[in-house]
């Protein structure tokens, strides 16, 4: 059809037209908008821009972090700190005064703010951190006069007082922010707020850190306060944070930084039934003192530089450190080989006083023997076995296999990372099919190479199996529990309330049947009445154990324990991992053992556990494999007769502070003991 120019024209105007009130409409909404911002609302008043009106935000107190019986663990102490604003420097100021009043010399004055100048955050108008960490003494001789020098004021920020002398992983510090804490949560943070770098203070910083109050202050011309903006009905109150109640018993984590004391590794406790985390000790602790005061940035530096004897206090082992768990896996192979149908608990496999497969010769004990009495003796030979049998279900495909086993294992929260509420973690280590695939140079069928990679020694808990203290705890209550767990946690409740994580609420159910766990229960137990685990048993409470001696190349072996109690209805579940020690029976087991006990009986009836664990140092082994490891890096130096002596005294000096600190931790529980039993009425 043909348009005419008189329908062309009448096309224009009717499109002219929509486009005109298209933007009249634009503008009419941009107008009120405007008008709205500028007439009904305070928004551009109180923006940075207006210099007439000031922002100053009150900083709320942190919130107090108890243990599960109410112990205040985390309080909070006023910190003062003097402030500069260099829009607030008098032409007329007296810089020898100053000095005087501050103890500093002039150069220092200088030097210091020419540093706040080269601040990313510097502003004229913005107070800027000028001296940190003062005394209540040096604010009350300074307060007085402090008024002549404008530019210069006392700000009270509160600082993390810690009743308590261990747990400094568990419980972490706060410190000032950071460019990246600020960019995560501009709307919050400021340059000079502190956040909660590590341990609880990290993972519940939202939960600790409150509301900060917010105030408007009218200024005028020269700066000074004239009064609040609008009678401060703008004003925002400032919200303390919340109180946090750990799932910790602090009479327990105490006693476990005890005997860890001079032994690297970890104890860690919890409740099967809810999955809350009893006890979380690493070793070697760290007093959270050391956290605060003016030498908080050197102790934060010493303790990150501590690597003699492999030390490293800031990691949490109980978390972050995945060991292979010895003969305590053993209890899992067994799961998963009955789940997989590739044996019973009446399945013999042809054991001899050891294990001989393809030249390979493993020593072990028990001989052909079925489930029960091979986990009793701590066979070798038998889950080596057991774990062929999971390789060869499959023949011609051991690694559809080997997946179906991880499958499993994954279900027990191995080799995963557990979701929790805490700050770290690892997610240990369980091998694929591919893993070994890739090993053996990209074969499918890789059976042929089964001793070459290592694989067979899985059963047992050795080979390529990592797994974190907390994921043995972990595993051992799925297996109590004949097959759930609820998501270890470390937070009880907020603000008097229970946790509301949904995380954990949810009972996780492994890919193991029930009735498959009864015969390992009963296996456990023998461990404890008649098996490698005999000498821990208590005539007080009945027990489910399993010993652990894993092999490491560096030297002697860690020794590693799980139990649980007691038998009948566990309440606890213990892991225990002393690095380089020997015997999972004589010294992990001791240990967990001691922590079951005091839990369950309210009192430690066989103090020679205990004493046995604190008196026991570790620390002569951890010094050679020292020395070896810098041999091999061609970083050791021979000592000469003065270096000798000088390190046989930083020896004594580092074995002399354990002591002490171990003696200060004894002192104190039997300190709390006395009030206790004195504060009993009698009958």
């Amino acid at each position: 059809m043909l348009i005419t120019p008189a329908r062309l024209l009448f096309i224009m105007k009717s499109q002219y037209l929509k486009i005109s009130i298209v933007l009249a409409s634009l503008a009419i909404i941009f107008i009120a908008r405007l008008a709205y911002l500028q007439l009904f609302t305070d928004r551009y008043a109180l923006n940075a821009a207006n210099t007439s009106i000031k922002t100053e935000y009150v900083i709320p107190q942190r919130g107090v972090i108890f243990d599960r019986n109410g112990r205040i663990m985390v309080g909070n102490q006023p910190s003062y700190e003097i402030s500069f604003t260099e829009a607030l420097m008098r032409p007329d100021f007296d810089t020898i005064d100053f000095c005087h009043l501050m103890r500093i010399t002039k150069p220092q004055l200088i030097k210091r703010i020419s540093e706040i100048k080269k601040e990313k955050y510097f502003s004229k108008l913005t107070p800027m951190t000028f001296m940190k960490n003062l005394s209540r003494e040096e604010i009350a001789r300074i307060q007085e006069i402090i008024f002549k020098y404008p530019a210069f004021n006392i700000v009270s920020r509160p600082q993390r007082q810690y009743e308590v002398s261990t747990s400094g992983n568990l419980l972490g510090y706060t410190n000032e922010v950071n460019d990246r804490d600020i960019k995560k949560d501009s709307l919050y943070y400021l340059p000079g707020d502190f956040i909660g770098k590590t341990g609880i203070e990290k993972s519940y910083e939202k939960e600790l850190r409150g509301v900060k109050g917010v105030k408007y202050i009218q200024k005028d011309i020269r700066l000074r306060n004239i009064g609040s903006y609008k009678n401060g009905t703008l004003d925002k109150d400032v919200i303390t944070g919340k109180d946090i109640t750990l799932t910790i018993d602090y009479d327990l984590q105490r006693m476990a930084e005890e005997m860890m004391v001079n032994k690297q590794g970890a104890i860690v406790a919890l409740d099967p039934a809810n999955g809350e985390i009893l006890v979380l000790a690493t070793g070697p602790d760290i007093d959270p003192n050391l956290f605060t005061g003016p030498e908080k940035t050197r102790n934060l530096y010493r303790l990150q530089m501590d690597t003699i004897y492999n030390n490293r206090p800031t990691f949490d082992r109980s978390v972050q450190a995945a060991y292979p768990p010895g003969s305590t896996f053993k209890l899992l192979t067994a799961a998963a080989a009955q789940q997989m149908g590739v044996m019973n608990d009446k399945t013999i496999f042809p054991c001899g006083g050891g294990f001989n497969y393809r030249g390979l010769r493993i020593k072990g004990h028990g001989g052909a023997d079925p489930l029960i009495p091979a986990i009793q003796v701590s066979s070798n030979c038998y889950f080596s076995y057991a774990f062929i049998a999971i390789m060869n279900k499959y023949p011609g495909d051991p690694s559809r296999g080997v997946d179906e086993w991880k499958k499993i294992m994954s279900s027990f929260g191995v080799g995963e990372f557990l979701n929790n509420d805490l700050a770290v973690g690892s997610k240990g280590h369980i091998p694929t099919g591919e893993f070994y695939e890739k090993r053996s140079g990209g074969k499918k069928d890789w059976s042929a190479n089964y001793t070459m990679n290592g694989s067979i020694f899985n059963g047992m808990g050795q080979g390529d199996v990592l797994l974190t203290p907390l994921q043995m705890a972990n595993a051992t209550a799925a297996i109590v529990n004949r097959g759930w767990f609820y998501t270890p946690h470390i937070v009880k409740s907020i603000d008097g309330k229970p946790n509301p994580d949904p995380r954990f609420k949810v009972k996780h159910k492994t890919l193991v049947e029930s009735k498959y766990f009864e015969p390992i229960i009963k296996g456990m137990e023998k461990v404890v009445l008649a098996g490698t685990a005999r000498g821990l048993k208590s005539s007080d409470f009945t027990m489910l154990a399993k010993t652990g001696t894993a092999q490491v190349p560096q030297g002697k072996d860690n020794s590693i324990f799980v139990l649980a109690a007691p038998a009948e209805n566990p309440k606890i579940v213990v892991a225990a991992v002393m690095e380089h020690a020997g015997f999972g029976a004589t010294w992990a087991g001791p240990a967990a053992t001691a922590i079951a006990e005091k839990y369950l009986l309210g009192d430690l009836k066989r103090e020679n556990l205990y004493k046995k664990m604190v008196g026991a140092s570790f620390m002569p082994e951890y010094k050679r494999q020292w020395v070896v490891d810098l041999k091999r890096k061609g970083l050791y130096k021979e000592p000469n007769k003065d270096s000798v002596k000088l390190q046989r005294l930083e020896d004594s000096i580092r074995l002399i502070k354990n002591d002490l600190q171990r003696a200060k931790l004894i002192l104190k529980r039997d300190s709390i003991k006395s009030k206790l039993n004195n504060n009993t009425p009698k009958k």
